[in-house]
């Protein structure tokens, strides 16, 4: 069974996940060539309590850091350790917080200093791909959908879409039902209805799909090691257009 959020349960994941977005803006106005990915993840601690959340990823499932911070052919789920980032890289930057009983997700890709053609592509393509999934968010709509936008906008464009990871529901839980594949058919799965929250993830990669984890059992990669892009909204689906909750 998908959740269906109340009017009210829809305030509080208004409020936590503009929060969210709030800490991502701030991250990712920092990024570039010098600083590590842990500067990145103390800042988010920072902010994060600041603002009188707590991060939803640290603890999670034993996860070490205060967020993801994942760099160039780094899928998801890298950790900030001391990684300098330098000129040319693409960093993502993926930030969960809890608040008021209910979790904030969003991510970001964005770029250190000046990166080549493949990857600015790369990035307006992941991007397009989030926004051609959120635009079917919209009830009546089936889950497939939503996948099969992602889909077609990424490999259109000649990249790939990672099938081990997926999108999910998101509400009291970081995980809820359903999960939210970024491949699919339309016309099939669940049908949306209004008040369902879901987490849509693109995490599209330039050359093949197939990703590895690391020995640190978290960092998935590109097993090409060609890079990857990760843009990530919130959103609740609605009657006749979606509401981004993650939206600047």
């Amino acid at each position: 069974m998908i959740p269906i959020k109340t009017p009210s349960e829809l305030d509080a994941m208004r409020r936590v996940n503009q929060m969210t977005a709030r800490v991502r803006d701030e991250l990712a106005a920092m990024v570039s060539p010098g600083i590590t990915t842990l500067d990145l993840g103390n800042a988010a601690s920072k902010l994060i309590r600041g603002l009188g959340g707590i991060s939803a990823f640290y603890g999670y499932h034993g996860f070490p850091g205060q967020i993801c911070v994942s760099v160039n052919d780094e899928v998801i789920h890298g950790i900030p350790g001391r990684r300098v980032i330098k000129e040319g890289d693409i960093v993502s930057i993926d930030v969960g917080i809890t608040y008021e009983g209910f979790i904030g997700d969003c991510a970001v890709t964005v770029a250190a200093g000046e990166i080549d053609g493949e990857k600015k592509k790369l990035m307006e393509i992941s991007k397009a791909a989030l926004e051609a999934g959120i635009a079917k968010a919209v009830a009546g709509n089936r889950l497939g959908d939503i996948s099969h936008a992602v889909q077609t906008v990424a490999e259109a464009a000649g990249f790939s879409v990672v099938r081990e990871f997926v999108g999910h529901g998101i509400g009291r839980e970081m995980h809820e039902e359903p999960q939210i594949p970024n491949f699919g058919k339309p016309g099939r799965g669940p049908k949306l209805k209004p008040g369902m929250t879901l987490a849509i993830e693109p995490m599209i990669n330039a050359g093949i799909a197939k990703v590895e984890v690391l020995e640190d059992g978290w960092t998935a990669v590109t097993a090409d090691g060609r890079p990857s892009a990760h843009f990530e909204h919130t959103v609740a689906v609605g009657v006749t257009e979606p509401e981004i909750l993650t939206l600047s």
